[in-house]
């Protein structure tokens, strides 16, 4: 599977820049994949965000270097941190001990080492899906503008639902809602081919825009599409990680770099039934 060569070529380069500026958009461009959909990818098969790992590295290095007799605020700006505060905060943070106390002789530290990605034998549980081509169509919501670090958004995204389900106006999207094509939908506008900015929209199927919301279009596309049930978020994002590191490396298609969605059919939360729709396209050799 070469984009597994691919993945280890994008930590390689984030290993040599510890000390230096990393560029998520050359380690995605290193994955041969978006900035978004490396993220994303890298969050799946590693189980903590890209931003926890490097904060990870960057202090197992910080560790040997303070017990090796270096000053604490010449390790702080060699692994990017002006403030030693922050350095310190981030240092208790991975190794539960302060950088003046890693000095001290006997201190008990953790190292994380460098991420190598390999094949693992899983497909244990079966994944049902459905191929749909779909031409272009419009959607009404509301959208929240986002940065490119995924672990910040994995905040923001929550709390906006939050917001917007407290403010009263999801209930307004229900009148609008095409019957055949029932659900509300959680969108993530984050490639590059459709728009500048990343964007995540809350939208329903719909070709009416009422005062206060805001009109997208959902480009053409072929659609894996993948139904799941169960307790919100635990339920989607197990489906989300079988879809990601199980189903798509072996299917031979490839993410297409489009707008891809998350269909909520019954919002309950303790026992929701949703569907991931994943953009897609034949493998390119």
């Amino acid at each position: 599977m070469e984009w597994l060569d691919w993945f280890n070529d994008s930590i390689g380069y984030v290993e040599e820049q510890l000390t230096d500026t990393i560029d998520l958009d050359e380690a995605a461009r290193l994955a041969k994949c978006s900035t978004y959909h490396y993220q994303r990818m890298f969050s799946y098969i590693a189980g903590v965000t890209l931003g926890e790992y490097i904060r990870r590295r960057k202090m197992s290095l910080a560790g040997v270097d303070l017990q090796q007799g270096k000053k604490v605020i010449d390790v702080a700006i060699k692994y990017g941190y002006e403030s030693p505060t922050s350095f310190n905060r981030v240092f208790k943070t991975v190794h539960g001990i302060t950088p003046q106390e890693a000095k001290k002789d006997g201190a008990k530290l953790t190292s994380y080492p460098m991420l190598t990605f390999a094949i693992t034998v899983k497909g244990v549980h079966a994944v049902e899906y459905q191929l749909v081509e779909k031409e272009a169509f419009y959607v009404t919501g509301v959208g929240l503008e986002l940065g490119k670090s995924m672990e910040e958004n994995q905040q923001k995204i929550p709390a906006f639902w939050n917001k917007f389900s407290a403010s009263g106006k999801l209930e307004e999207l229900f009148p609008i809602m095409d019957p055949t094509s029932p659900g509300i939908l959680g969108i993530s506008m984050m490639t590059e081919a459709v728009q500048e900015k990343w964007e995540y929209v809350i939208a329903v199927v719909s070709n009416e825009v009422p005062s206060g919301f805001k009109q997208y279009q959902v480009p053409a596309a072929k659609w894996a599409i993948f139904s799941g049930r169960g307790a919100m978020p635990h339920a989607i994002q197990e489906l989300g990680k079988q879809v990601f590191t199980e189903w798509l490396p072996t299917s031979g298609f490839e993410y297409a770099e489009l707008p891809d969605m998350e269909v909520y059919l019954d919002n309950n939360p303790g026992d929701a039934e949703f569907q991931i729709w994943l953009p897609v396209r034949l493998k390119r050799s």
